[in-house]
């Protein structure tokens, strides 16, 4: 069972990435792109220039999981805020699912406050 209920943080890349890129590659582009280490726990999440295809890496204490799609029509619609943003889940299966967050907001629902 993936245990997708433990990731620490979602963190999109925007900018275009090579698909062609595996283990490896994807982490440097950790690196490079988000100046992290690959194996904190941490999905992230990459497209390429197209927006046709999106490849998310994760790792799960073992080993690295990459889960990729490709989209038949269409492009996906991630926000376009800055070259790293940090989504939660629901936002993420919305960009999966083909909703574009730029067209749609979020209802204020409430929250506990964390103190700083």
């Amino acid at each position: 069972m993936i245990g997708l209920h433990s990731l620490r943080r979602i963190l999109v890349c925007t900018a275009p990435t090579d698909m062609r890129k595996s283990f490896d590659g994807l982490c440097g582009c950790v690196e490079q792109y988000f100046h992290d280490d690959p194996v904190n726990g941490n999905m992230f999440v990459f497209f390429n220039r197209k927006r046709t295809m999106v490849k998310m890496l994760l790792w799960d204490r073992s080993g690295f999981w990459i889960f990729a799609k490709r989209l038949e029509s269409g492009t996906f619609s991630p926000r376009l805020v800055n070259r790293n943003s940090e989504v939660d889940m629901a936002e993420l299966l919305c960009i999966l699912d083909g909703i574009d967050l730029d067209k749609s907001y979020r209802k204020k629902r409430f929250s506990i406050a964390k103190k700083t």
